[in-house]
């Protein structure tokens, strides 16, 4: 397998988190296990385990604000090129007077004080002696990812400083900053889980005992409240113990309690480690939210997706089909379809659409699923993703869909997974498959090598 290029894995963090926002808020402040119970298998048809609900009502694939205050830092650095600690503060008061209906008390205490960006926070600390909440842990991931670049020194000064606009209690800001070195680490490609100990050195020392017992291997943790310690600790176990990044966010969704927040924690680190490509498409596919008062953006995956590579110091090349033909859609095995990118856009609604490009803005189609597939050979985790296309596509198929298939020329990507499904479901080898797929979609292109060589570890025959 190719390694991972790190634009794979700081896509994957910020949508990685915000798709663990979205899944866990459904499940907010419920018993154990109840994820699991309603979902006890994969949900891959047009109702997926991205359903919605919960004590706010959120709709299906819908972030709440963790997220939200995450785009808030996310933007603010870019604007002003690095921390501006009255700026961050200022949008967070502006999103707090937009009265969104999830915001914590303590942050909401905060915000709303009249007090200034620097005593707003001790002062409210020293009156209550309570801010060791999760809500400045929730929101570091935008700048865990900006200051990564710069090394862990600067990165746990950054978290400390952020987290104080709004939780006084040291032992908020020390949360943050073994989350943004955890994060750095995997960014860079490194072992999480073996980054812990190191990690722990950058911790205060008086805090560092408790940080260290609540991270230990053998801890299991109960039922996640609202407080820091227990949700990064549940985060971290839930990613030793997951095998991919759907595992990670279910365990940690089946803790209970907080679990938009410990399922946001633990998405950014699994995506990290998983990459773009790790998160199934069919979550990736679905998350979205507004920032209230900051107009009617409506931030989706392509959004997730630019903000992140900007954040990482890169150019972010936006989606430009440019003057291309419609192509498609064609009918090219039985109950399949196949396009180019104008083809499926301009396609009718009743498809359920499977694109493999990147894209510009989302389809109007009600059933939209987006992969994560490059047409080169840095496809890390190629045979997962196929995997879960032509699952998901099974299951689509299953419930009476007519599937579209398209990629931006309708050609390499869509080649790979006509063929992939031919393989699967009538035991073609690839070049029986291959043969098939070319004498009726003419638009077949063969130029990549690695879609090759996935297609050939498909064949059980070799």
């Amino acid at each position: 397998m190719p390694s991972m290029h790190r634009s794979h894995r700081v896509m994957g963090a910020l949508v990685g988190s915000a798709v663990g926002d979205a899944l866990g808020a459904p499940f907010e402040f419920g018993p154990a296990g109840a994820f699991s119970a309603r979902f006890a298998a994969p949900a891959r048809g047009a109702r997926t385990e991205m359903c919605g609900g919960g004590p706010n009502d959120k709709a299906p694939g819908e972030f709440t604000d963790d997220t939200q205050m995450a785009l808030l830092v996310g933007r603010a650095l870019l604007e002003r090129d690095g921390l501006d600690e009255a700026d961050v503060f200022d949008r967070f008061v502006r999103w707090a007077e937009a009265s969104p209906p999830d915001i914590g008390r303590q942050t909401a205490a905060v915000l709303r004080s009249g007090r200034p960006w620097s005593a707003a926070a001790g002062e409210h600390y020293a009156a209550t002696g309570r801010a060791a909440g999760n809500g400045s842990l929730m929101r570091a991931t935008t700048a865990a990812i900006w200051f990564s670049r710069f090394g862990a020194a600067a990165s746990a000064d950054a978290a400390r400083r952020l987290s104080a606009l709004t939780h006084g209690d040291p032992a908020a800001g020390e949360g943050c900053v073994l989350f943004a070195e955890l994060l750095r680490v995997a960014l860079d490609g490194g072992d999480v889980v073996a980054a812990v100990p190191s990690a722990l050195e950058l911790v205060l020392p008086e805090q560092r005992s408790r940080w260290a017992a609540v991270l230990a291997p053998d801890r299991e943790p109960g039922q996640v409240d609202g407080s820091v310690w227990p949700t990064l600790g549940a985060a971290v176990w839930a990613l030793r113990h997951g095998r991919d990044f759907a595992e990670v966010l279910r365990l940690a969704i089946d803790l209970g309690g907080d679990t938009d927040t410990v399922a946001c924690v633990a998405g950014a680190l699994a995506g990290a480690v998983f990459g773009m490509g790790g998160i199934p498409m069919r979550w990736a596919s679905a998350v979205h939210g507004r920032v209230p008062g900051f107009g009617d953006q409506v931030w989706r995956l392509s959004e997730l997706q630019e903000l992140a590579t900007l954040l990482d110091g890169k150019q972010w090349v936006p989606n430009d089909p440019g003057v291309i033909s419609r192509i498609g859609p064609v009918e090219v095995l039985p109950g399949i379809w196949a396009a180019n990118l104008d083809g499926a856009r301009l396609s009718d609604d009743d498809f359920a659409v499977i694109s493999l490009c990147k894209l510009g803005s989302p389809f109007a189609h009600p059933v939209h699923r987006i992969a994560h597939i490059a047409d080169n050979e840095h496809n890390p985790g190629l045979d997962e993703v196929l995997a879960d296309v032509l699952d998901d596509m099974e299951a689509l198929l299953a419930e009476g869909h007519r599937l579209l298939v398209h990629c931006h020329g309708g050609a390499s990507r869509t080649g790979l997974v006509l063929r992939g499904w031919l393989m699967r479901t009538q035991g073609m080898s690839a070049q029986e498959a291959t043969e098939h797929v070319a004498a009726r979609w003419p638009h077949l292109g063969l130029w990549n090598a690695s879609f090759t060589e996935a297609l050939e570890r498909l064949d059980p025959r070799t």
